[in-house]
């Protein structure tokens, strides 16, 4: 789908208004509860936004990248947990699916996927692997018409909730590397499929990952994503621009929210006989945070845009995540700063933001392996054009 302007803001507007209204007033309970109340999530599935980047003939909205990234600037407003639910729906959970997938196994998953019946997961991390994810070190090994899977998955995003994972498995043991990687659906439950205990994390209370456990797995040969083995990891590194593209539009989303706040506290917030905002100190920092913001914004409004267009963007979308994700980082220090003493109280959204967007920095490739992929491309580039 390519929506016509008017069509793209009245959507935009719309889950606008759901945000406000409904989202950040339910932060505070989702951080405490540490859960998402159900009716929020059906309001959610009403909303269409569990199948934003899902093509229409498989019942979701088809997006294409601009449309996705305007809508995830306005979810970044709110808690995070609300846009990790459906998060994987729409990025890593789906696209490798979407991308090459079978057209049985499309049919079989994009529309459950697209409602929010189906929950998705994308198991790739493991114990000893995470930057190096070609080195993967959970196997499957072919048995008849069925592949065996034995090894263990960690910091699962909505593993708990998953009724497919995406697993990455060896089925090659004699290549090293990324080479003889496999992805294969495995939907739960599953007798060879456990799940560990919810992690306990830092911030981003609401938002669930866990490990998961495969201990002779057994699929049937069907759920080899494609049918072909050995490319996924090529599957893997399709899903990244999109996915890193969406996660910067996020990170805007929550600096956005923090300036707002930050400069609201600014003006109610009196000092030495006159408001806070009133000092260039805190003007300093107010301005900062704006410009750096209004930056990472046109990042990803730019690279939206040459995507949609079909172009490679490997490298910028590595630039937007990088920049977006330690951007929001500083913001959200000014943020607490601030607010002083209170910027340091539960009280306070800033210091619940404070600890949730510590993780931008880190999933969807951390930002020392944007720069790898950002300095990689430039040399190859200046080699091509000597």
């Amino acid at each position: 789908m390519r929506l016509d302007p008017e069509t793209l803001e009245q959507f935009r507007d719309t889950v606008a208004r759901y945000v406000r209204e409904r989202l950040i007033p339910s932060e505070e309970k989702v951080a405490d509860d540490d859960e998402i109340p159900q009716d929020i999530v059906d309001e959610l599935k009403e909303l269409g936004l569990f199948g934003m980047s899902i093509p229409e003939e498989y019942g979701g909205l088809g997006l294409g990248m601009f449309e996705e990234v305007t809508i995830a600037f306005e979810l970044g407003r709110t808690s995070p947990a609300f846009r990790s639910l459906l998060g994987t729906n729409n990025g890593i959970g789906s696209q490798g699916l979407i991308m090459d997938g079978t057209p049985e196994q499309k049919e079989k998953y994009l529309p459950r996927l697209a409602t929010g019946e189906l929950i998705a997961s994308f198991a790739l991390t493991e114990p000893d692997v995470g930057s190096d994810a070609g080195s993967v070190r959970t196997t499957a090994r072919r048995d008849g018409d069925d592949y065996v899977l034995n090894g263990t998955k960690r910091f699962i995003t909505n593993g708990p909730r998953a009724g497919l994972f995406t697993v990455f498995a060896r089925t090659d043991p004699s290549t090293k590397g990324s080479g003889g990687v496999s992805a294969f659906l495995v939907e739960a439950p599953n007798s060879g499929l456990a799940l560990g205990p919810k992690d306990k994390k830092m911030g981003q209370a609401g938002s669930y990952t866990c490990d998961v456990i495969l201990e002779d797995c057994r699929v049937p040969a069907s759920a080899l994503l494609g049918g072909v083995e050995n490319v996924g990891f090529k599957t893997a590194m399709k899903v990244l621009d999109r996915g890193r593209l969406h996660i910067s539009a996020i990170c805007v989303g929550a600096a956005e929210r923090l300036i707002h706040d930050s400069t609201e506290y600014a003006i109610d917030r009196k000092q030495f006989g006159e408001p806070i905002g009133e000092k260039q100190l805190i003007q300093a920092m107010l301005a900062d945070s704006r410009a750096e913001a209004y930056a990472a914004r046109c990042m990803v409004e730019h690279t939206a845009r040459l995507k949609d267009e079909g172009r490679n963007v490997a490298e910028e979308a590595a630039c937007a995540k990088m920049f977006a994700s330690e951007m929001v980082g500083r913001v959200a220090d000014r943020a607490v700063q601030i607010h002083g003493g209170a910027g340091y109280m539960r009280d306070y959204a800033v210091e619940r933001f404070y600890r949730d967007v510590r993780l931008f920095r880190i999933y969807e490739g951390t930002t020392q392996i944007q720069q790898i992929v950002i300095a990689g491309s430039m040399i190859r580039r200046a080699r091509r054009n000597r």
